[in-house]
């Protein structure tokens, strides 16, 4: 099946390498939005099945976009996985009180991004 990811990040590269793994490592549609602000409309207007979503961003950080996102009905069923340097121990209980779905470090594995996300998200 091939999954939708939205992927909302402000480092283009880090955008673009993630991108790049799933297109090529899963076989999965992916789209990219450069801020937070702009990761409600994007979701809204292609509706992913996953958004990865950065936690450390200018204006509009990551807990500031999955609040947005949570209380739009358009999006509030679309799970959030967090991309982060941030991951220690508070970190992820923070997140998860939060109603992500799970945390991915940066840097990730190219390699086993697709992976992670589908192990996270319990996808066969």
């Amino acid at each position: 099946m091939r999954r939708r990811v939205l992927i909302v990040d402000d480092e283009e590269h880090v955008r673009e390498v993630a991108a790049i793994s799933l297109e090529l490592t899963a076989g999965w549609d992916v789209r990219q939005a450069e801020s937070g602000t702009d990761a409600v409309p994007a979701a809204i207007a292609w509706g992913p099945d996953v958004i990865l979503l950065d936690v450390m961003m200018p204006d509009l950080d990551g807990p500031s976009a999955l609040a947005l996102l949570q209380a739009d009905l358009r999006t509030a069923g679309i799970p959030v996985i967090f991309l982060t340097a941030k991951v220690q121990t508070a970190d992820r209980l923070r997140y998860a009180s939060l109603g992500v779905k799970g945390v991915l470090a940066k840097p990730f594995d190219p390699l086993t991004i697709a992976q992670r996300i589908s192990e996270i998200l319990k996808w066969t």
